[in-house]
């Protein structure tokens, strides 16, 4: 969520916004999805068919970014979380992928 909207619907103050949360239990469906946004040499969501793998940047919440030119190349992620769990999506996005495209892995965590 943008920061202009939490402002709307909560109490922001010294860059801190008080959020309450409960855990839910929920059946995973599906695998990981990756949405592709950006432009020509800003990507928003990263391994190319052409590429070494390289380290994304945190952007802004769950969006991750990396300064490189990736058109016309197919896209793997490899995704760890803090406690160091690894998954390998290969070849999520195709060489023709586009920028507001999701793209589904059959890996999950």
């Amino acid at each position: 969520m943008s920061q202009p909207t939490w402002e709307t619907i909560t109490i922001y103050q010294d860059g801190i916004v008080p959020v309450n949360y409960r855990r839910v239990p929920c059946q995973r469906s599906g695998g990981m999805r990756f949405t592709m946004k950006g432009n020509d040499y800003f990507e928003l969501v990263t391994v190319g068919s052409k590429t070494d793998w390289m380290v994304m940047s945190r952007n802004w919440g769950a969006n991750w970014q990396s300064n490189a030119y990736l058109n016309g190349q197919s896209m793997s992620f490899r995704v760890q979380t803090d406690d160091g769990r690894v998954v390998m999506a290969d070849n999520v996005a195709p060489s023709n992928w586009w920028f507001g495209g999701t793209y589904t892995s059959w890996q999950q965590f």
